[in-house]
Parts: C-alpha cells; structure tokens; sequence
C-alpha cells in the first residue's frame, strides 16, 4: 500500500475533523472544531497560492494520502515565523543563586519566566497519526517530510526551528502543570483554556497571568513533576526530534509544561543531508529506501521510494515514481531511511 504527503485541500476538512476528535485533548494545533480547522485551511491555502521567497507569517498544512483510497490518514503543519501575530509564549527555566553570610548557605531557588525569546522562529507541529496507520514508519514519513518541504522553501523559513510537545496529562484529561500554576489564575479548567487557546490564541495568557517569575518550589508535586516531561504519546516524536537534531534547551509550553525542541534550521539533519538529483530510470530493480519529495508549495508531493545512486541521477523504483507522479527526467530531494 503506498502514501504519500500533499498540500492539504479544503476538501479534507472532513478527515481532518475526524482525526481531531481523535487526539484526546491537549492537541492545541488539531482542534476539534470545524471552524478553527477551516480557519488553517484558509490560511494554508493562501500560503500555498503566494509564490514568493521571502519570510512572512503564514501556515503550511500537509496531509497523509492513501494512496488507494485517497482518504486521509495523518496530517503535520509548519508555521513559517511564530509570535508575529501574538506574542509567543513560553515558560523558561531558570536557576536564581542565592547566599547567607549570616547562615553561611547557599540557596539555589528553580522559577519559571514568562518569556517570548523563542518569537521569529519558525515551527513545526500539529502532526497526527490515524491509530490504523502507526505502523510502516508512517509517522517518521510525516515528520521527515516537513523538513523536506522547508529544504525546498528555504527562504521563507527562519533561521530557527521549534517544536512543542504535548505535556504529561491525567486520566481525566487534565494536566497537573495547568491545575498547579495558571489554573490558580482562570476560572476555567485546562480542557477549556486549551479549546479557547487553539480558536482565539493566546494571548488572554498575557492579559491575565503574573508576570513576576514563578518560584517551582510554591508548585504542588504532580505540578513539578510535569515540568519539561512529553506525553507518553510523544516520547518517540521527542527521539525523532532528538535524532534531527533538536535540544530541549529548558522552555517549556505555558499550558501543560510539555517540552519546547529548538534546532538551528540549517543543522537539522533532513534538511543539511538530503540530496537534489535528477532521475535517470524507473525501474523496478530496488535500491535503498528513502524518503523522495518533489514539487513546490501547492504541487509538493514526499513518499518512500527505493533510489540507487548513478552519479548525479538517481534510479527510483516504479511504486515511489507512481506515488510522486515523477519520471525520468524530474528533479527529486531525496535522503536516505533512518
């Protein structure tokens, strides 16, 4: 069965609701509201249509196509340059030293920083999986092929990449960092803020939350305990963050104290390694297997293929050039499995 990656299309609005209600909460780039996601694939859209090289605020939505029955089974997103619109924020751990002559200790106090330093940078984020479809590296296709696609359009693209993960949440949907620390602030619970966070954004955080730093210490247990730590869920998508590139370098997202992965764009492994080449053949004679892309913005398609290197060309096999519509003579970005 072969899939491949497209710009997502306001006729996938459907699948796209379907696979929201899926997540489980806490998903604040895959709402389940049909006009938030109609709002994306507005935006999307426009994104796609503006054939420019130059950096603006502007969201890419990219979607999982079976490729048998055209229905959609994942989805992943790209914000070109964050916090121009809103603020963004982010919590920032920092360490604040402290001495006693008169007791002769030293103190050492954690706190939490509202801050906007992560502000320009460009992001990725809102990928889901279908459960049906988590395996075959179908996940890692999603992932990859974003990279992919900023490698193509490198020039609306900052020079800084981020990714938030989704923090530790409860059985019931709640997250302990939001009832120990903003919840304290909101008349409302996490569920809510994060529904009225993902349709309106959030700058109400700025509006109503202290802006004096928050000592960790005055947190409850289950509260400090969630700092920096992923979902269960995320904990692969923290390794292929890991594995491209990505640091956790002690920002943490300001609703569920999940994790913020920063890289410097051009470091990122996808992007620095993948190969531009002409195909030369298709044929069916196997090679290694690799993620392929090809097309700009609107017409940008990523599949596995099998490539055998020839020189400057390539040999793909004849399923990866159906999936990608290619032939010989097309220009692909390839780079190998992992």
């Amino acid at each position: 069965m072969s899939f491949r990656i497209r710009a997502a299309k306001d006729r996938d609005l459907a699948h796209l609701y379907e696979m929201a209600k899926l997540t489980g909460g806490g998903f604040t780039n895959l709402p389940a509201d049909r006009r938030a996601l109609e709002a994306k694939l507005d935006r999307s859209r426009e994104a796609f249509a503006r054939d420019g090289d130059t950096i603006a605020d502007e969201l890419f939505v990219l979607v999982l196509e079976d490729m048998a029955t055209r229905e959609v089974r994942g989805t992943c997103q790209i914000f070109t340059q964050v916090g121009q619109t809103h603020p963004f924020y982010s919590y920032r751990i920092g360490i604040l030293t402290q001495h006693s002559c008169a007791l002769d200790r030293t103190f050492r106090a954690e706190m939490l920083t509202l801050a906007t330093d992560l502000e320009g940078s460009s992001e990725v984020g809102g990928l889901f999986l279908h459960p049906g479809e988590r395996a075959g590296g179908l996940g890692l296709l999603l992932a990859r092929a974003r990279y992919l696609f900023i490698r193509i359009h490198r020039a609306r693209f900052a020079d800084r990449i981020l990714a938030e993960l989704r923090g530790v949440m409860d059985e019931t949907g709640g997250s302990p960092f939001w009832d120990g620390l903003a919840g304290r602030f909101f008349a409302m619970n996490f569920q809510d803020a994060d529904s009225f966070n993902a349709m309106n954004g959030h700058q109400f955080i700025a509006d109503l939350m202290p802006k004096h730093p928050i000592y960790t210490a005055m947190l409850s247990d289950h509260a400090r305990a969630a700092i920096g730590l992923p979902h269960p869920s995320g904990r692969a998508a923290m390794r292929m963050l890991e594995n491209e590139g990505f640091a956790f370098e002690n920002y943490v997202d300001i609703f569920d104290g999940g994790p913020t992965m920063t890289a410097r764009t051009d470091r990122v492994a996808t992007i620095a390694n993948a190969h531009e080449r002409t195909i030369l053949a298709v044929d069916g004679e196997g090679g290694t297997e690799s993620l392929v892309a090809t097309g700009r913005l609107q017409d940008f398609r990523c599949a596995y293929g099998k490539v055998q290197v020839a020189g400057d060309g390539i040999a793909i096999d004849a399923e990866g050039a159906a999936a990608l519509s290619v032939g010989t003579g097309d220009v692909v970005l390839h780079i190998g499995r992992l």
